[in-house]
């Protein structure tokens, strides 16, 4: 694949500085460099997916901005502020909230408790308000409110982890594979609803994906990884557009 740039940012990341600026982040496993000076932009009020194969550094950038494992080297700027060398803690404090990779919730909690549980960093005062709001997104978890985490379907157990993400009531949502080993039909469900928050509510998202015909579709803006690298950004439609994505990505068909 040719590394080829393309510059077109959306309008949301054309008029205002970046809510998320990565500049040069490498990250290493032991001896193993992971992510190879990584630079990508997420503009306030954008969706940005990343796509890459299985492999690619994909999680690992996500994990890094998060703080585990930390950036060797390079800079991860959230609102100006360099977050790059702070504790995951402190990170999350700053508004930023991630529905992991495998999703991660609770499952001897109840729905209920575990969204409960996202409400830790910023408290109890608007619980109501946004127990509603969540429920009205993802309709299954008002009728699963009593039921243990550990027993829902998977995809509603993807909906429970975002839903315990959007408690914390975040200015960045960064989504990790949500569609994996997901039906088809729940795939779709899930994706309306990151673009309902975005457009309802100008929730900012960034969301690694490997299934990058739904990624694309969603986002404003894409950028391609491959070995740590980032080899290609560009429009959602621009990059489905791109020969070079087309065969590497959305050979196979897609749903």
């Amino acid at each position: 694949m040719s590394a080829t740039m393309t510059q077109t940012p959306s309008a949301a990341a054309a008029t205002a500085a970046p809510l998320l600026s990565i500049r040069g982040v490498e990250t290493f496993y032991g001896k193993i460099q992971a992510l190879k000076g990584v630079d990508l932009d997420v503009g306030e009020g954008e969706i940005v997916t990343l796509i890459g194969a299985n492999g690619a550094g994909k999680s690992t950038l996500m994990m890094t901005i998060c703080g585990n494992p930390r950036a060797r080297s390079g800079q991860i700027l959230y609102r100006g502020e360099d977050i790059s060398q702070l504790p995951t803690h402190t990170i999350m404090t700053r508004r930023i909230a991630q529905s992991p990779e495998g999703r991660r919730i609770f499952g001897r909690m109840t729905v209920m408790e575990n969204l409960q549980m996202g409400t830790v960093l910023v408290g109890q005062e608007h619980f109501e308000d946004d127990l509603r709001r969540v429920f009205d997104l993802f309709p299954r978890l008002r009728e699963r409110a009593g039921q243990r985490g550990g027993t829902l379907s998977g995809g509603e157990q993807q909906m429970l982890a975002i839903a315990r993400a959007l408690m914390s009531r975040p200015r960045l949502l960064l989504l990790d594979e949500p569609s994996l080993g997901l039906a088809p039909l729940i795939v779709k469900q899930i994706f309306e609803a990151v673009r309902e928050l975005n457009r309802n509510e100008g929730l900012t998202v960034f969301l690694v994906e490997q299934n990058a015909f739904h990624a694309l579709r969603l986002a404003h803006r894409g950028y391609v990884m491959v070995n740590g690298r980032i080899t290609m950004s560009g429009t959602g439609r621009e990059l489905l557009s791109r020969e070079e994505v087309r065969s590497a990505y959305l050979e196979g068909g897609h749903h």
